[in-house]
């Protein structure tokens, strides 16, 4: 655990301010869900929830099987990181924080799909395009997404039309989990 210097009193209702610094450092937006934990020391750790993150092995298995079919490299993300990869190198992705340029293109609650010119990098550190951006909705609020990378280099890029439906087919089916 890092120490941020920062003391906040509880008042009266048991309520704590979270700093602007750190919720801005961390993501974390107004109406988001926090996960409370304690451990043996008397440690109380907030964490942000992902349902998403709760289909990780799920969401793994389908990004495996769309990766086989396919043959295009995958992944899921929820709003803050990439949960599941198929296609990559898992080490490079997994867990990674995705770019606010990937988190602004689904907050549009559109599929992108990459034409000349248009670049969205969705990953931080890693220099792979998306091709293909679905967004993963749940209760009409957005979960995630679903992202078809570029293929490598020297690849033949798919017939963008099926590579979204898919996006969207997983995307669904993903959101469809979550609700239930």
């Amino acid at each position: 655990m890092k120490a941020t210097g920062i003391v906040r009193r509880i008042d009266d209702l048991g309520r704590i301010v979270i700093p602007k610094e750190i919720r801005r450092t961390l993501r974390i937006r107004e109406g988001d869900a926090l996960e409370i934990f304690t451990d043996s020391q008397g440690d109380v750790i907030f964490k942000k929830y992902s349902p998403v993150g709760e289909l990780s092995t799920f969401a793994a298995q389908y990004a495996e099987v769309l990766n086989r079919v396919a043959g295009l490299p995958i992944i899921v993300c929820d709003r803050d990181h990439v949960i599941a990869a198929a296609g990559v190198p898992r080490k490079e992705y997994l867990e990674r924080r995705i770019t606010q340029e990937l988190e602004e293109c689904v907050q549009t609650r559109r599929t992108f799909v990459e034409s000349s010119g248009e670049k969205l990098l969705p990953v931080e550190g890693v220099d792979r395009p998306a091709q293909i951006v679905c967004p993963i909705l749940a209760s009409s609020d957005v979960t995630g997404s679903v992202v078809i990378l570029q293929p490598d280099e020297g690849e033949p890029v798919s017939a963008p039309e099926f590579g979204a439906k898919m996006a969207q087919i997983a995307a669904s089916f993903l959101g469809k989990q979550m609700e239930e």
